[in-house]
């Protein structure tokens, strides 16, 4: 039934201002529609992301949204650290930190997370 549909990530945050300069300024989105001063959306490639306000915002101690930017990983990562983007560093199984990337099974990955502490993912695809 919806498996032909599209689906919207949805990011709760506490300040929506700090949210914008961050996903705006610092991931380099662009607005599609603000619904008054109560959330954002973005256009990020095909997909949509809605940032939304909620008191709930960052306890989600999961990925919130993966970023597939396939090859281009490595420069990504050192874009969003010169934008002051800090790195999570995770011990997880079958990957091996190599910098701020996770590497195993030929896959790739790095974590970082928005001002409310929701976690982004980037990964090879």
């Amino acid at each position: 039934m919806l498996g032909g549909k599209e689906a919207v990530a949805t990011i709760a945050v506490r300040d929506l201002q700090a949210a914008k300069r961050f996903y705006e300024g610092t991931l380099g989105l662009k607005p599609i529609a603000a619904q008054e001063q109560e959330a954002l959306t973005y256009q990020a490639g095909s997909a949509k992301i809605l940032v939304y306000r909620s008191q709930y915002a960052g306890s989600n101690q999961a990925t919130a949204a993966t970023w597939l930017v396939g090859n281009d990983l490595e420069k990504v990562v050192q874009a969003l650290r010169g934008k002051g983007v800090t790195f999570e560093h995770y011990s997880l199984p079958g990957l091996t930190l190599k910098g701020d990337i996770h590497e195993g099974g030929g896959m790739k990955a790095a974590w970082f997370k928005d001002p409310d502490g929701n976690i982004h993912a980037l990964v090879t695809g």
